[in-house]
């Protein structure tokens, strides 16, 4: 049981503190269930119609994230179910979310995300636009800001990316409180770099469920 084996190393290196999302994303759900069968409740998705179909198909008592960029006319296929939104870049989002968790009778966790990295084809808020974004959630009734989220830049150089989870901690430290708790950096290549920056929770695919297929 690769997948089960793979799961314990990656639990037993991490700190009591930090949350482990498993991504499973394009794995088939006998992946996900071997994971599952192995103690892990907290799965990674990243596209709408596969993390809809996994929900529906899959143990009621997994907490779902959706981590992928989510264009707001899909909200509505998530909104009944998912656990929590990590990549939340824009109030137009925000504002959908909450319109779709209101019709749901919930409240929705999500995360910020803050454009820390060097590529332009990231996604996020500037670090100069948090706190103006949560200034102007508080009219929303539905949503719950629980932390940030961010992705590092994709480069061999772990010095700048250590600097770049470290400047997003920066940021976490001036706005967390007894809601805002999460910080979301880190995966599979540079969780432990992540960790060292304070991170609360990563994401990691490859090391539990091996390599996708292209």
């Amino acid at each position: 049981m690769p997948i089960a084996s793979n799961l314990k190393a990656t639990q037993n290196s991490l700190p009591k503190e930090v949350t482990l999302v498993a991504i499973s994303k394009t794995k088939p759900n006998t992946a996900i269930l071997e994971a599952y069968l192995a103690g892990q409740r907290v799965f990674g998705e990243n596209k709408v119609q596969e993390l809809a179909q996994k929900a529906e198909e899959l143990p009621k008592d997994i907490a779902w994230h959706m981590i992928g960029h989510l264009q707001t006319n899909k909200v509505k296929f998530i909104a009944p179910f998912v656990s929590l939104i990590h990549a939340v870049d824009s109030l137009k989002l925000l504002k959908e979310i909450n319109k779709r968790a209101e019709q749901n009778n919930r409240i929705i966790d999500c995360l910020l995300q803050v454009h820390i990295a060097t590529e332009s084809s990231k996604f996020g808020f500037g670090i100069e636009e948090v706190k103006s974004a949560l200034n102007q959630t508080k009219e929303f009734q539905n949503i719950k800001i629980v932390g940030l989220m961010g992705m590092a830049t994709f480069t061999d150089d772990t010095q700048q990316v250590a600097q770049e989870f470290k400047n997003l901690k920066t940021v976490f430290d001036s706005i967390k409180n007894d809601h805002i708790t999460t910080l979301s950096m880190g995966m599979s290549g540079d969780y432990n770099l992540a960790i060292e920056q304070g991170s609360t929770m990563i994401r990691v695919g490859s090391a539990i469920f091996g390599h996708r297929k292209k």
